[in-house]
């Protein structure tokens, strides 16, 4: 059987709220990045705030919240992070969230191997039945990456964000256990 957490360029690991309140307190100034991963322009935080923060939300984490940070395999580099949430155990629902905060690893893949080895988590081991997302029109690099790893599209709340004096839509997308299984065959 594969490595549960390592794939071919990334790998999951626990979440170090100091370590990673860091990173996102820099990620966060990079207005793309947040474009990319808010509805709304968010405001600026330091590090320390976002470490209690941080602090206050793995309190409260439930069963049911599965925290990861994305990592190089090569130099074991923070490069992200992915929030997976069982939103109903007897229908074994879920939802995912993912961001790459490292501008040099957009569009390498990072993302893409990230979330095969989630989906992996999330269908071999944790049982589920779907997972589900949603993700920006203006994102067209992320819906690739979803869709490569076997996401479907759903449906869509058409012009719900506001984003540079535009009007977009977001997109619903999910993956049933059985396409995913149908999408790797090897395992």
């Amino acid at each position: 059987m594969k490595e549960l957490f390592t794939g071919e360029l990334v790998r999951l690991s626990a979440l170090d709220p100091e370590e990673v309140s860091k990173a996102f307190s820099r990620w966060n100034r990079d207005s793309e990045y947040t474009r990319l991963l808010n509805m709304s322009v968010r405001p600026l935080n330091s590090a320390k705030a976002i470490q209690k923060w941080m602090d206050e939300m793995i309190a409260e984490t439930s069963p049911s919240e599965y925290f990861f940070t994305i990592r190089t395999v090569d130099e074991n580099r923070l490069i992200g992070g992915m929030f997976l949430e069982v939103i109903d155990w007897a229908g074994r629902d879920s939802s995912v969230a993912i961001f790459i905060g490292e501008r040099e690893y957009w569009g390498k893949g990072c993302g893409t191997d990230a979330m095969r080895l989630l989906l992996q988590y999330a269908f071999l081991e944790l049982n589920l039945w779907r997972v589900s997302l949603g993700v920006f029109e203006y994102n067209p690099r992320a819906i690739r990456s979803y869709e490569k790893v076997g996401f479907c599209h759903e449906g869509r709340m058409r012009q719900y964000l506001n984003h540079e004096g535009k009007r977009w839509d977001i997109q619903y997308m999910g993956i049933l256990r059985e396409e995913w299984l149908e999408h790797n065959p090897a395992r």
